[in-house]
């Protein structure tokens, strides 16, 4: 009875909102992985019956079926563009650079993107427009200036944010930034584990870093773009006063446990799929692979073939003496691939996690992988190379179902990749571990879109759910983190330091007069 009526209350949840809203989806990002993000999170708004416009570089060639309407704005161009900066850009060694490298080079590579939809005539054009929507959803991603779209059709800004909670979106609606224990992004370590003191020390650093770059740097650019592009504006960090709720890609069977307020939501595994039937190929290949089989993918952005020819060979030569069949994902083929490789530009990564016959996954760590990883309980063996990758593979690491072997790491040789391998095959206890965590990632009392659609009805339902608003995401950092307050205080203390010294100076100084002996009667 209790099960029926849990039940009934969830379903109640799901059908409360029954109007239809109108819903525009800004993603102007052209990367594969962020697509995939995007598109998943309007397509299941357009299944639950709403109507939603999606501005993207990408275009569906089978526009899906849905209970709403689903339109696409498409921003063309975009993705030639950004397929040319790339063509000439090896992210296998940005992983190298520094931490004020990574952040001027990702800036500047987006600033370009950003400039280019806010002159795009489709965008002006919309904007210009008398259109009206319900609400509009900008992926957060290095993107403030997307926070001009709901100042110009003055409705609720939800913002849908590719990773977990962090340094970059917690100042959107004041969420805690704890410094004390939770890891930069660009922070390398252990993120499950205590820092150290010097670990606090240099992950403050970071966050001060990344504070000055952006004030100094980054804010002052977005406005130099906005202007140019609609004078009059408002500057970018006012823009964020109107964010109503943020949609995190995390779960705590994938994150350590953060503090979030009432408008942060986690949705990670909301782009999962239920497992589909495979191409009869690979079926077959994984079908016979009688001693289990090995999917190796480095991700949609990092290009394999990239690598230099030494650490391919590298790689085969491991490969070759498995006795595990091997799906690799490589954009060309590979003259001296071993027998039980088979090599495919595309493959569909979350249908060949789903085959039993799969005992490992080797990836870049990316969190979309991850996630994947863990909602089929497949350990993995992580080479990570830039970005959040690192964080993933440590993340992985220390909750037991994953080893990582850093890319560009010293001891990223031929010996420790397979021993790596044999490891993660042969102990049980990763396998265990990564099953444990399918069972945490799985055990929720809504299904992940189900939790996004929801929400994003509430903020609706509710114009904007104000109330959900803390108040510290209006306040200067001097102010949330009473830096004012404590230099008062010090100041008050110092003052009444000085006024107590100078009293005791006087009470000693008469009190030393009193005890000091008498003058001697002059002698006559």
């Amino acid at each position: 009875m209790h099960d029926l009526f849990v039940k009934f209350s969830i379903l109640c949840c799901l059908v409360s909102y029954g109007e239809s809203a109108r819903i525009l989806g800004v993603f102007p990002m052209s990367a594969g992985s962020h697509y995939i993000l995007d598109y998943k999170l309007m397509k299941g708004l357009a299944d639950a019956g709403h109507d939603v416009i999606m501005l993207t570089p990408y275009k569906q060639e089978n526009p899906p079926k849905t209970k709403g309407n689903y339109t696409e704005i498409i921003l063309d161009g975009f993705r030639e563009s950004i397929s040319a900066q790339h063509k000439n850009l090896d992210m296998f060694n940005m992983g190298k650079q520094n931490m004020a490298f990574m952040m001027s080079a990702f800036i500047n590579m987006f600033a370009a993107n950003i400039n280019n939809t806010l002159s795009h005539p489709k965008v002006r054009a919309l904007l210009s427009s008398n259109e009206k929507f319900d609400a509009v959803i900008v992926e957060f991603f290095m993107a403030d200036i997307m926070k001009i779209f709901p100042e110009a059709f003055n409705c609720p800004m939800i913002l849908l944010f590719s990773v977990g909670p962090n340094s970059w979106i917690n100042p959107s609606v004041g969420n805690p930034q704890e410094i004390s224990y939770a890891r930069h992004l660009y922070s390398r370590g252990n993120n499950a584990v205590p820092m150290t003191f010097f670990e606090r020390t240099i992950n403050l650093f970071y966050h001060v870093f990344e504070y000055l770059f952006n004030n100094f740097y980054y804010f002052p650019l977005c406005d130099e773009i906005l202007q140019k592009a609609y004078p009059g504006a408002p500057d970018t960090k006012n823009l964020a006063s109107n964010v109503s709720l943020v949609l995190l890609n995390s779960h705590t069977s994938l994150y350590p446990a953060h503090p979030l307020v009432p408008n942060m939501v986690e949705i990670g595994g909301y782009h999962v799929d239920p497992p589909g039937k495979l191409p009869k190929d690979l079926q077959e290949f994984l079908d016979n692979a009688k001693d289990g089989a090995i999917y190796f993918s480095m991700g949609s952005n990092l290009k394999s073939k990239l690598m230099p020819a030494e650490r391919k060979k590298m790689i085969l030569n491991v490969l070759g003496r498995l006795k595990q069949k091997v799906v690799w994902k490589f954009e060309e083929e590979l003259p001296e691939k071993p027998d039980n490789v088979l090599i495919k530009k595309w493959l569909p990564q979350q249908d060949i996690l789903a085959h039993p016959n799969i005992k490992l996954f080797i990836t870049h760590g990316g969190l979309l992988s991850t996630t994947e990883t863990v909602y089929h309980g497949v350990p993995i063996l992580a080479i990570p190379v830039f970005g959040d990758q690192p964080a993933n593979a440590e993340k992985a690491q220390y909750a037991g179902y994953a080893l990582k072997l850093g890319y560009h790491d010293d001891n990223f040789t031929e010996e420790n990749f397979e021993k790596c391998i044999l490891e993660l095959l042969n102990n049980p206890k990763y396998r265990e571990n990564a099953q444990r965590r399918s069972k945490l990632f799985h055990d929720r009392p809504m299904k992940p879109m189900d939790t996004a659609v929801y929400w994003v009805e509430y903020v609706i339902r509710n114009n904007g759910a104000k109330h959900l608003r803390v108040a510290g995401a209006d306040q200067a950092w001097y102010e949330y983190y009473l830096v004012d307050v404590s230099l008062f205080l010090l100041a008050c203390l110092v003052v009444v330091f000085e006024i107590s010294k100078f009293l005791l100076k006087k009470v000693f100084l008469v009190v030393k007069s009193k005890l000091s002996p008498k003058q001697k009667l002059k002698t006559k």
